[in-house]
């Protein structure tokens, strides 16, 4: 009783921190549905079974003041329709917009038409995502967000789009929905890079059509005063393929969350990330995949390097509904621990109510190979070149996810770079 009386006084208390942004007539209804999930659900407890390793209560209180550090951007944006993001409010003054006639782009405080067609797809995704487990952080977003992009997808985008964010106030708070909707056939890779800030809240609803194609890269930044909640929602149909990965590198407190669902028959998703922490550090990725159609694969690959007391934790779910035969459902999820002081907690599930599947998870968790390590610093490697050597093969699983190689190589050039500036 007294637990549910502390979610309940909490999401009051959330609803209450976070004033509703500016009325637009499309997203009241989705707005007013989100306060309602809040409110009925409650906010996140430790006791809540997939809050048993990461302790919300820093996602809830005021934002601590923290320095910023400062890092290069990851992606180039004279390949990409840049679209730049100060403490999580839109600047247009440092964005490019779209001149790509299969885009439509529109910032969600820019959307003032009365009938819109996000209005449809606003919230759709992250309302269905909430069962069977609550996510209470998702719904205040909807409930609360006031900026984001809505990017309807027509055809084939000739270059990608990016989201630039910059941090750049002490304690400022930023919450961000987005929403993104392609149409049959459609493709489009989003790439995001950088702090948002010192605490982010943000939402990512994705539609893939039949026959789209979505490719999502991420890097979260490398600065050790954040905290950060992030949340995907996908729907996939017939033939559609989703891909996203993330690149974390430190941070204070990372939780991301990713609800996929393939409804069509030939759908393929692959969600992967890799995470490095040093010290004060606890990185959280939950996903959960459904298959609700035949024919469909998903892939999860996740893999962390932790050390000086640094944390991590997996919580991955593939469910099988009846009927989805044929499905091929893939989850690894590993850490590498370089000292004994940090810690890696792993919680895969299957679900699975059909006969004819083939689904595998798997879980490991150790230290760096002595044997690998001896064999390269008998041949002239340095010890600590030969770590940061091993240290990325164990990596590479997971970006190899990545689509396009040269992407790829950039984000293996940063993971180089960060482990040569931690070395002891």
């Amino acid at each position: 009783m007294a637990v549910a009386a502390h979610k309940s006084d909490g999401a009051a208390a959330l609803l209450a921190r976070h004033a509703r942004p500016r009325p637009l007539s499309w997203l009241e209804a989705a707005r007013d549905g989100a306060a309602m999930r809040l409110n009925a659900m409650g906010a996140p407890h430790g006791r809540d079974e997939y809050w048993r390793y990461t302790p919300p209560a820093q996602f809830l209180g005021d934002v601590a003041a923290v320095p910023h550090v400062e890092d290069a951007p990851l992606f180039a944006a004279d390949d990409a329709y840049t679209l730049v993001f100060v403490d999580g409010v839109f600047d247009a003054a440092q964005s490019e917009p779209s001149n790509d006639p299969a885009l439509r782009i529109q910032t969600l405080d820019a959307a003032n038409a009365d009938i819109h067609w996000a209005a449809e797809s606003y919230g759709a995704l992250e309302t269905a995502g909430q069962n069977p487990v609550p996510r209470p952080l998702a719904a205040l977003n909807t409930a609360t967000a006031g900026q984001g992009v809505l990017i309807r997808v027509s055809g084939k985008a000739t270059k990608p789009v990016l989201l630039r964010h910059i941090r750049s106030a002490a304690n400022a708070e930023a919450m961000l929905h987005h929403v993104i909707k392609l149409d049959a056939g459609a493709s489009l890779t989003l790439l995001e890079d950088g702090v948002i800030a010192a605490r982010s809240n943000v939402v990512l609803e994705v539609d893939v059509a039949d026959g789209a194609a979505f490719d999502h890269i991420r890097n979260q930044g490398r600065d050790h005063g954040r905290v950060l909640a992030s949340h995907i929602f996908a729907r996939l149909g017939a033939g559609a393929l989703f891909k996203s990965f993330t690149l974390s590198l430190n941070g204070l407190l990372s939780r991301n969350e990713a609800v996929i669902t393939l409804t069509g028959d030939n759908a393929s998703a692959h969600i992967s990330g890799a995470a490095v922490g040093d010290g004060a550090f606890l990185h959280d990725d939950t996903i959960f995949i459904t298959h609700d159609a035949e024919h469909c694969e998903s892939r999860q690959v996740f893999k962390k390097v932790l050390r000086n007391g640094a944390n991590g934790v997996f919580q991955g779910k593939i469910l099988v509904k009846p009927g989805a035969q044929k499905t091929d459902g893939y989850q690894i999820s590993q850490g590498l621990l370089l000292d004994d002081d940090s810690n890696f907690l792993a919680k895969p599930e299957l679900e699975i109510y059909a006969d004819d599947v083939v689904c595998s998870h798997g879980s490991t968790c150790g230290s760096v190979d002595e044997t690998a390590l001896f064999y390269l610093t008998s041949r002239g490697v340095p010890r600590a070149d030969a770590q940061d050597l091993l240290v990325l093969a164990f990596l590479d699983e997971a970006i190899a996810e990545i689509g396009d190689d040269d992407l790829a190589d950039t984000l293996r050039t940063r993971l180089g770079g960060w482990l040569a500036r931690h070395r002891k």
